[in-house]
């Protein structure tokens, strides 16, 4: 781990974190980041080592990046790129400033107090008016821009060391958990990791400036074609009556009346598939029981909803986005499911590590930088439960919290680590659990809404989630023989820097211009979303007569008056019930075909948008393995990677295209997305 590596890495994050707002809202590109393997960071990756590498090697090899220090920068600069987009600040500010201006028009929020209940340190001063009205109407006049000092920030100072106390927190904790697990997904379990695999052979082994696989024909078959594409279809979104669009989108709507319980769980949409070279290239990969699952997960799912719709039964229905409803506990418990199954493989080697964390006796000797890695994942985690209490949330429930945050986040890393699938939204918040767990009588209308509010800022949208790509990141290092412990410090320092860089730019961006109000999900639907849940609730207490002894109880007292609804303990136990069925029977039958990964993507879009691409990856590797057998199948990996990279190359091209026209005319450029949301 060189220095120059090190000052780089923190580089590439200050400049994804820096550029990404004004990508996204200004020029309203497509998202610079938007998911867990960034084309700009991919596609960046690629033209460096096709054309800025080989230069320096040529111009003297030491001036060339090495592999290790290609992984390295890489990690550094995709852990940060959890920060500028969806993963936070796409809504962050938003959330702890708009409720306050949505107050002033919703009745109801006035009338039950419903703002007054979150602590005053969770949201932005309420009192500035000026701060507020700045920040939704910009500051600047004309073409004179406002400079950093001019940002109201005595409004946010209170509230910000608040957030990145409890951010850092979890996120610094998350990191040190990646560590723990790495030696026994990586190592004993042996995990495929397919983004850390693509990625590591692009980068070039010792005396080279950039990996074989550049000099595969196939590898250049596949990339050309991909690129060739892209660059085609998004010529036409700017020449249409010059250009012929070429279709990647396979219309079957018309075959939807055929299956009337299908079109009912609103299956149409996956009879209207677009296809993605980067999922058919990760199927082609993965074990075919993976991919199979990933593939007919979503179609089975949409079938169940539209049997239990033809009952009356809604399973995706019930409330908001926050809103109790039987889909959260069905995923809760699929994510809950995949957890005791990852903690029953590993239990000697998780019992030894955190044994030995505390300093307890145990059998084995387990991995330094995993103990370490355990110490300071407790550690962290004392001090978020801590900070969340210290707001007025009962410490029992702040620990049961933060316990289902980080069985949410630990289990997206493991799928990407073990499918590829870099777009995750679990459709599940540790709040929403408890809320139907306990019940609204038992908890009252307060700590449910702080932690709905705390599930707004940390988990509200997690395409961009940082667990998976420091899963990813350890990976890729590992490969490279860099320690991983000493990676995972400097990634927490990327997670610092990248803060430091992103959120006042972002707040600059914001108040010299105002809110991006274009963006209605961030902007309006976000900051809503808790305050709308917790006024059904006490507005339903009321009703009941029981809002006064629901603000009574505290502590334990909850526990003895916790009322779940059947329905969603049905839920979470058939999410539950389902994967360690299907667990027990992958380690008993050897031929049994098919992932219990399968529940944990299954009801998401991205798992419906990426389906048909799974089923086309995993039919290709069935006719390989079939006709050309696994030497064939090998020879054949670099296409796939071609696939990926011109997927890559395919997303960069219009960012730096959009980018020169903006700063050219001051117009936003064209939208083309190759990737879902």
């Amino acid at each position: 781990m060189t220095l120059r590596a090190i000052v780089l890495g923190l580089l590439g994050a200050s400049v994804f974190c820096g550029f990404t707002y004004f990508n996204d809202a200004i020029m309203r590109q497509t998202m610079l980041v938007g998911n867990n393997m960034p084309m700009s960071v991919y596609g960046a990756l690629i033209v460096f080592l096709l054309v800025v590498n080989p230069a320096l090697f040529l111009i003297a090899r030491r001036l060339a990046l090495s592999g290790r220090e290609l992984a390295v920068i890489l990690a550094l600069t995709l852990v940060a790129c959890c920060i500028p987009g969806s993963g936070l600040l796409r809504s962050f500010t938003s959330s702890i400033m708009m409720p306050h201006h949505y107050a002033q028009t919703e009745p109801g929020w006035k009338e039950q107090g419903v703002i007054d209940m979150v602590p005053e340190v969770m949201l932005v001063d309420g009192e500035d008016e000026g701060a507020r009205t700045a920040f939704v109407s910009g500051m600047r006049t004309g073409q004179n821009h406002i400079s950093l000092s001019q940002i109201p920030w005595s409004a946010w100072v209170r509230t910000l060391a608040f957030w990145m106390t409890v951010i850092l927190a979890l996120w610094i904790g998350l990191v040190a958990l990646a560590v723990v697990v790495h030696r026994q997904w990586s190592d004993h379990e042996q995990l495929p990791y397919p983004i850390a695999t693509f990625t590591n052979s692009l980068l070039p082994e010792e005396g080279q400036a950039k990996g074989s696989v550049f000099g595969s024909k196939l590898f250049w078959l596949g990339l050309a074609g991909v690129l060739l594409i892209h660059l085609n279809n998004y010529g036409y979104t700017w020449y249409p009556n010059a250009m012929m669009h070429i279709p990647l989108k396979i219309d079957m709507s018309s075959l939807a009346p055929l299956f009337p319980t299908f079109q009912k769980g609103e299956g149409s949409a996956m009879l209207m598939p677009t296809l993605y070279f980067t999922v058919i290239a990760f199927a082609y990969f993965l074990a075919t029981d993976v991919s199979l699952s990933l593939a007919i997960g979503p179609f089975i799912f949409c079938w169940i909803v539209g049997f239990f719709a033809g009952y009356g039964i809604s399973i995706r229905g019930g409330g908001d986005y926050m809103g109790l409803k039987l889909e959260s506990f069905l995923n809760f418990g699929s994510y809950f499911g995949i957890l005791m199954a990852l903690l029953y493989t590993g239990r000697h080697y998780y019992r030894s590590v955190f044994s030995q964390a505390v300093r307890l006796r145990s059998e084995g000797e387990a991995d330094r930088q995993a103990v370490w890695g355990a110490r300071v994942f407790l550690v962290c985690m004392a001090i978020f439960v801590l900070n969340i209490a210290a707001v007025g949330l009962d410490w029992q429930l702040a620990v049961l919290y933060a316990a289902g945050v980080v069985i949410i986040f630990l289990v997206m890393g493991r799928i990407v680590a073990e499918t590829g699938m870099f777009f995750l939204q679990p459709y599940t918040f540790s709040a929403v659990i408890l809320w139907g767990l306990f019940g609204a009588k038992a908890l009252g209308p307060e700590p449910i809404l702080i932690m709905l509010v705390l599930g707004m800022v940390l988990m509200i949208d997690p395409r961009e989630a940082l667990m998976p790509f420091v899963v990813n990141a350890l990976k890729l290092v590992d490969m490279r023989k860099v320690k991983v412990g000493r990676t995972a410090v400097f990634c927490g320092l990327a997670l610092v820097v990248g803060l430091g860089v992103a959120l006042p730019l972002t707040m600059y961006f914001q108040y010299d211009r105002g809110a991006n109000m274009s963006d209605m999900w961030a902007t309006k639907s976000v900051p809503q979303f808790p305050f709308k849940e917790a006024l059904r609730v006490k507005q339903r207490l009321i009703a009941q007569e029981s809002l006064e002894y629901a603000e009574s109880l505290s502590g334990w007292q909850r526990f003895a008056e916790m009322s779940p609804d059947l329905s969603y303990i049905l839920a979470f136990g058939a999410g539950l019930g389902l994967v360690l069925l299907f667990t027990a029977l992958r380690l008993r039958l050897p031929k049994w075909p098919l992932h219990p990964i399968l529940f944990v993507v299954w009801a998401s879009m991205p798992g419906k948008a990426f389906a048909v691409s799974f089923l086309l990856g995993w039919f290709v590797k069935m006719t390989v393995m079939k006709y050309g057998g696994a030497s064939t199948y090998q020879r054949l990996k670099p296409l796939m990677f071609g696939l990926i990279g011109g997927d890559m190359l395919g997303g960069l091209a219009p960012t730096i295209i959009g980018a020169i026209y903006h700063s050219w005319t001051g117009e936003p450029p064209k939208t083309f997305n190759i990737m879902p949301g």
